[in-house]
Parts: structure tokens; C-alpha cells; sequence
């Protein structure tokens, strides 16, 4: 048995391979965000030439990698903060000490799915946070500043995409937007962004606005304030040097919400963006799925929920036509994710 490692950094993933005995597999690595494709292939192989299986873990605050390495067959763990040492405010534990862990108390860590995600396992946390939540969150939303979706009277809906941008399916989603001459909202991942102004750079010269969703994609229930502080301000840093401006809406990965994330959006933080429609595009449930789950529950003023990032998004890029024309024959037009808000207030 192999055990990999993967811990995420300021610049992208460290990654360490040991074996049974805890001895290397295969010598440290670092990977840059941009190259997640790479990385995931690299396990793969490393485990197909050793004729022994490879299983990974990774944090809970890291939810960027899970979906590819799932859609590659690979055996993926998640660990969780009680099973770990307190964590620097900005990053993960070492990568080692992670495959130390997988290889000596496997059963301690959380086996990750394709429909579960990163959060497989956490439904109580994820839904007492945001219980604990609903007092803030009502304060938000009588401030203008938390939304799920825009006035229903109005034939307009926002399309969304979140975890990117990705080297590869962000283009493709821009192609087909630009075909259909269709405005939408990135919700970014700060790692990508910093790996790949360019992409960034792209999704904006094309008229599209940009939101953020977080510096790793955490399960925001895991982190103290100054952690989730930490996330949102260095996403916005890297927004400002890709493309000099800051976005003011935020969108929290899995729709996690706690008071204490909450209480830093409250004095002066950007808005809160959630949704009203889930395309569960990143279950890969198959493209003509996709495409009615957003037709069948889509209204105006709705905010769809969709990715071109965070995993394997083949299907999402497939759907994607259908869902355009099946809206566009509907007669609503398509608006920034932040008209919805305006226009609410």
C-alpha cells in the first residue's frame, strides 16, 4: 500500500509518498495550482507502476483536489481537525504528516465520494453551522448583503460557476458563453487565481464578473475567524494583481456558513452569494441530468449554481448548451450574479 499526502500552500500542493514501512516512495513534490491535471495523472501512475494501491489524504480545509483525484479511481481521505495538530493559519499540516497518518491510523480518517465531496461525512456540522448562522445571516440579508436569488418578477437569472479557474474547462465554458452571448459570475478559488492570472484576466476581458470563493475551498466549520479572515483577503489580494479589482461578492464553498465567517462579512466585507438552484453538476450525475435539474427548478430571478473548476467538469461544459437555449426559451436573459442584488434592494 502507498500513501500520499497532499498539502496545500500559499504557491500550490506539497505531496509525499511513503509506503507500509513509512519509508518514500517516491521523492517530495511540489505542484503548482495550475497543474492539478498533472498531479492527479502522477498518482495514478505512481500506483499503477508499484502494482500498489495509493491512498491520499488531504485536510478538510483543502477541498480543491478531491474531485479529480475521485473521478481517477483514486482512494481519497479526508483528515479532520480532531484527528490533527493545530493547524498554521495559513496552509495545512505537512504533507508527510498526513501520509504518516493515513499509513498508521487510516480508520481515523474520512473516505471520500464522487456525490459526497469534500464534505462526505459532515452533514451535522455542515447543517448546525448553519443553523448557528440564521441570526447573522438574517442581519446580512436586511443589510443587502445576503442573497440567494434576485425578485421574482423580473425576467432575468445569474449563471454561476465556482472553483476555477481551470486550464482547461474555463475555456471551454467561455467559448460557449461567448457563443450564445451570455454574461455570467466566476466565483474563483484564490490558489487558481494566483496560478493562473491569465485565465482570470480572460474570464474578465470576455465581461464577466467575479466573485470569491475562498483561497482553498475549506469547510468553513473547521476554521477559526482569523483562518477564514486569512482565505478572503488573499483571494482579494490575488484578484487585485490579476486584474486589479476586488471582487465584492463572496460565495463559501459547500454553502457553509458560521457566525463566525459570517461576523467577518458583517463591518465591511463583500456580499453574500448563495444560490437557489443546484445543477449537482459536481455529482457528475451525466450531462442531460444536469441540464434538467437547472430547467426544472429555474425561475426568474433564480442564481444557478454550477462549476467549471474543482474536479472533472466534462459533463458540465456538456450541459451547458441545453441549459442556455432551455432558458432562453423561457425568455429570460442572463445577468451579473450582483444585479440580482441590486436590483433586489
Amino acid at each position: 500500500m502507498l500513501y500520499a499526502g497532499i498539502a496545500w500552500t500559499a504557491d500550490g500542493y506539497d505531496v509525499e509518498v511513503i509506503d507500509a514501512g513509512g519509508n518514500p516512495a517516491a521523492a517530495p513534490a511540489r505542484w503548482g495550482a495550475e497543474r492539478l491535471p498533472e498531479l492527479t495523472q502522477w498518482l495514478t501512475t505512481l500506483g499503477r507502476e508499484s502494482g500498489l494501491p495509493c491512498s491520499v489524504v488531504l485536510e478538510s480545509t483543502n477541498g480543491l483536489v478531491d474531485g479529480l483525484l475521485t473521478a481517477a479511481g483514486l482512494d481519497v481521505h479526508r483528515a479532520d481537525p480532531w484527528v490533527l495538530p493545530e493547524r498554521p493559519d495559513f496552509g495545512s499540516v505537512p504533507a508527510r504528516l498526513l501520509a504518516d497518518l493515513a499509513r498508521t491510523d487510516l480508520t481515523s480518517l474520512s473516505p471520500l465520494t464522487a456525490e459526497g465531496g469534500g464534505q462526505t461525512g459532515r452533514d451535522d456540522d455542515y447543517h448546525g453551522g448553519i443553523r448557528r448562522s440564521e441570526e447573522m445571516e438574517s442581519a446580512l440579508t436586511r443589510a443587502g448583503r445576503c442573497f440567494r436569488h434576485g425578485p421574482r418578477d423580473r425576467q432575468e437569472v445569474a449563471l454561476t460557476f465556482d472553483d476555477g479557474p481551470d486550464p482547461v474547462y474555463t475555456r471551454q465554458v467561455l467559448g460557449i458563453l461567448e457563443r450564445y452571448e451570455v454574461r455570467a459570475t466566476f466565483f474563483c478559488v484564490g490558489l487558481h487565481v494566483n496560478a493562473l492570472p491569465d485565465e482570470v484576466r480572460r474570464i474578465r476581458e470576455a465581461g464577466h464578473s467575479l466573485g470569491n470563493h475562498t483561497w482553498s475551498h475549506p469547510f468553513l466549520p473547521d476554521l477559526s475567524a482569523r483562518q477564514f479572515r486569512l482565505q478572503i483577503e488573499r483571494t482579494s489580494d490575488a484578484f487585485e494583481r490579476s486584474v486589479g479589482e476586488t471582487p465584492t461578492l463572496f460565495r463559501p464553498p459547500y454553502g457553509s456558513r458560521t457566525p463566525e465567517a459570517l461576523g467577518e462579512l458583517l463591518p465591511d466585507g463583500p456580499a453574500l452569494a448563495l444560490w437557489d438552484v443546484d445543477s449537482w453538476d459536481w455529482a457528475r450525475p451525466g450531462p442531460e441530468k444536469i441540464a434538467k435539474t437547472v430547467l426544472d427548478h429555474a425561475r426568474p430571478g433564480s442564481m444557478i449554481l454550477m462549476h467549471d473548476g474543482g474536479g472533472d467538469r466534462r459533463e458540465s461544459v456538456l450541459a451547458l448548451p441545453a441549459v442556455i437555449e432551455g432558458l432562453l426559451e423561457r425568455g429570460l436573459s442572463f445577468v451579473p450574479a450582483d444585479s440580482l442584488r441590486t436590483v433586489a434592494m
